[in-house]
């Protein structure tokens, strides 16, 4: 029997737990410093050597430095997907990387930061082409 009402104020605490969590609002994408308005930079490289393993691999950990500078909220970066073929999609690029700041200001000063000049100077020479998308959120 006591093992019976124990395995019962469980239940009820979990349900109870259960429903609270579920009339919590859910906030779908939001990640922890970031401002309701943001600025996001979206860079695409492509590679001297689009072949190149090593050459990907060095410009990817050039890009991980970055997030070290105090104003980048998030950084993610990657390579093209292998999403189904539509004359809209462009993935001729070997590398991307996205990043959130919170403001116009806090980007112009990433530009600006040691740690990002840095990256420029020593990775610089295995880009080809970079084309930057800069949106502010509606």
């Amino acid at each position: 029997m006591q093992h019976k009402k124990r395995h019962i104020n469980t239940r009820r605490k979990f349900i109870k737990r259960a429903a609270t969590l579920a009339a919590a609002p859910v906030m779908i994408g939001h990640y922890p410093g970031l401002a309701k308005q943001q600025v996001i930079h979206h860079v695409f490289f492509w590679l001297k050597n689009p072949g190149s393993a090593s050459d990907q691999k060095a410009l990817i950990e050039g890009l991980r430095t970055l997030k070290a500078v105090p104003q980048v909220r998030q950084l993610l970066i990657g390579t093209p997907a292998s999403t189904i073929k539509r004359d809209v999609v462009d993935n001729s690029f070997q590398v991307s990387e996205l990043m959130y700041f919170n403001s116009t200001a806090d980007q112009d000063a990433y530009q600006a930061h040691p740690i990002h000049t840095a990256f420029v100077e020593k990775c610089s020479h295995l880009w080809e082409r970079v084309v930057v998308y800069d949106m502010l959120t509606v």
